[in-house]
């Protein structure tokens, strides 16, 4: 298995680029998310097209070539030192054919998000590297825990994280040790079949969505199965599930862990022997605590849960 690059940790004065990869925002959506950044000691450096809109069936932050310039920028600029995505949204796919790696590869940063991004951090992972699936700038205005983000600059410093949880109906236990692939759902079912799909075997898979209706989960759920993913994977860990199903059926809706798709995604894995671990606060929740991708983990699921990287 070839051994993955960590980036190094960030002294204070760093320049952490801010990009808009896929989805557009508007100024007052990143505000606290930037000033966040200069208040723990760091230089936001904005992207050219960070606020650019491009409207073709869906609100892009610029078109292909000018979210691709800006990608390029952050990933190959000597004076950037990470990569922080504004927002996730829809638009990602469309940059990975046109990725460029020469200076990145001299100078690996972390690039950081969630949801969309974690099309950019399979690819990046694919090249052997590192990123952390963790909150995007955008949400910083909408009420997510400080913590979630501290964690992530602590990952920036150079800490690796580790989580103590409790124990959930849906668990299997065991203990294993693997590297840790996967983010967002309906990525992860959209690149199979692709070069740019994750490597699964013997790795730790993670899976989080929101707003799914519970036959596109189960579809994309019976996807990984027919593709093989649970005959490959070592372990599973499920993070946040929100926004499920119908909102005036779904008594779960708001909650950050939807019982039902918990119970669908249990009763789909249970014939598998690997350990599994239900309600891990990462995804599209309020208190994300970031996962290294990429990062080597122990995870041990009994009474009590540890996930140590």
């Amino acid at each position: 298995m070839k051994k993955i690059i960590f980036p190094k940790a960030l002294k204070k004065g760093a320049k952490i680029a801010v990009i808009s990869p896929a989805g557009a925002v508007d100024t007052t959506q990143l505000e606290k998310g930037i000033e966040m950044i200069k208040n723990k000691g760091y230089e936001p450096v904005l992207g050219e097209h960070l606020y650019t809109k491009y409207s073709n069936g869906y609100n892009y932050a610029g078109t292909e070539q000018e979210r691709i310039k800006d990608i390029n920028w952050a990933l190959n600029d000597k004076d950037i030192s990470a990569i922080w995505a504004s927002r996730g949204g829809y638009g990602c796919q469309h940059l990975i054919q046109h990725l460029k790696l020469k200076n990145f590869t001299e100078n690996p940063k972390w690039y950081i998000g969630y949801s969309d991004n974690t099309v950019i951090q399979s690819y990046l992972l694919k090249k052997g590297f590192a990123s952390i699936h963790g909150q995007t700038i955008k949400t910083s205005s909408f009420g997510v825990t400080d913590e979630s983000y501290d964690l992530v600059f602590d990952i920036l410093k150079g800490k690796r994280p580790k989580y103590a949880l409790q124990s959930h109906e849906f668990n299997k236990m065991g203990n294993i040790e693997g590297e840790l692939v996967g983010g967002n759902l309906a990525l992860i079912y959209a690149l199979l079949g692709t070069k740019y799909s994750f490597d699964f075997r013997d790795r730790i898979l993670f899976i989080e969505d929101i707003g799914e209706n519970f036959y596109a989960l189960d579809r994309m759920i019976m996807t990984l199965e027919l593709a093989g993913v649970f005959n490959k994977i070592k372990g599973l860990i499920v993070g946040g599930m929100t926004n499920m199903g119908d909102e005036k059926e779904n008594k779960s809706y708001e909650e950050s862990f939807d019982e039902f798709a918990y119970k669908l995604i249990s009763d789909r894995i249970s014939k598998y022997k690997f350990p599994a671990v239900f309600g891990f606060s990462n995804g599209h929740i309020k208190d994300n605590r970031p996962l290294i991708i990429g990062g080597n983990v122990d995870m041990k699921v009994g009474e009590k849960v540890e996930i140590k990287f």
